[in-house]
């Protein structure tokens, strides 16, 4: 039987999308039809994109599964009319890109390129950088995202504090759990890195406590959820020089407004929402996986429990 696959994440990306997805759909055994349009009671299965049409799940009976594009589902799972399963993208490219920002960035900070970088004059007789096994790091979440980005630094020589709200074992990590493990990350590490999610628990967990706790001249990078920070609070630490700089991938309002103080901020590096995205060759094998999986009747992969919000 064929099944109806609606694409509910714009008609743009699904001019990159349909030939994947067809291609993984047959791969994985499953006759499928993928629409941009179709009568809700008709529907099987939803790929969902923020931003999608579709804001009332209720009329799609049918449907066995909404599938998103993005590892972040904060702005859906909330929606009181979702009442079917509601998967999460994870996905190997995506978690590589993570990683390659990641890496690159605390590179970046850690041999002070800003400062050196075709300013041999002006660099001369500054103490040279530590080496990496002198330059703790924290990784603030120690989700799939989280704990490659934890080895890849790991494998470069960084120490790596982990932290994340539940107790976690990961290799070759010091993982700490709970405010007081949150504070001594914060304390040690020199650059820290927030990859956690958007919960109530996490939403504005860097404030001007946490700030204050981490060393002076500590980096911060945020790839993760704009809305860790609160922006205030990181603004105030880096005019003060308590920080000496913020490397910033997300926002609390997306796209960063032009007039945000971080635009224009000295202390302050903005890219726009690209550590991690969702590439249709690859992603396009985890969504039809889960179709097979939901048409043969087996568990869903990467499905979010509703009660943490991921």
């Amino acid at each position: 039987m064929t099944v109806t696959v609606l694409f509910s994440a714009g008609s743009e990306r699904f001019e990159v999308y349909e030939h994947p997805l067809a291609k993984a759909l047959a791969q994985a055994g499953v006759p499928a039809r993928l629409v941009l349009d179709a009568p809700p009671a008709a529907v099987d299965y939803i790929v969902f994109a923020p931003g999608s049409a579709i804001t009332d799940f209720t009329p799609y009976t049918r449907c066995k599964a909404v599938l998103s594009l993005w590892a972040g589902v904060e702005r859906i799972v909330d929606n009181p009319t979702l009442t079917q399963p509601l998967c999460r993208m994870v996905d190997r490219a995506l978690e590589r890109g993570m990683v390659e920002y990641v890496t690159g960035h605390v590179l970046r900070h850690h041999l002070g390129m800003d400062r050196f970088v075709n300013r041999p004059l002006d660099g001369w007789g500054h103490a040279v950088p530590p080496l990496a096994s002198e330059r703790p790091v924290g990784m603030l979440g120690l989700g799939a995202l989280g704990q490659a980005c934890a080895a890849a630094l790991r494998a470069l020589g960084f120490p790596v504090l982990g932290w994340s709200r539940s107790p976690r074992l990961v290799d070759g990590i010091a993982c700490h759990h709970g405010a007081s493990g949150l504070a001594e990350v914060l304390s040690q590490a020199q650059i820290v890195v927030t990859l956690l999610p958007r919960t109530p628990q996490t939403e504005g967990l860097i404030d001007a406590q946490a700030l204050a706790r981490m060393p002076r001249g500590a980096v911060l990078i945020n790839p993760g959820r704009g809305a860790l920070i609160q922006d205030a609070a990181l603004l105030a630490a880096l005019d003060s020089g308590h920080l000496d700089h913020a490397t910033l991938d997300v926002f609390r309002t997306e796209p960063l407004p032009g007039d945000h103080p971080f635009r224009h901020h000295p202390r302050v590096t903005t890219t726009p929402h690209i550590a991690a995205a969702t590439r249709p060759a690859t992603a396009a094998g985890v969504i039809a996986e889960n179709i097979r999986r939901g048409e043969a009747g087996e568990p869903f992969l990467h499905l979010v429990d509703r009660a943490r919000g991921y």
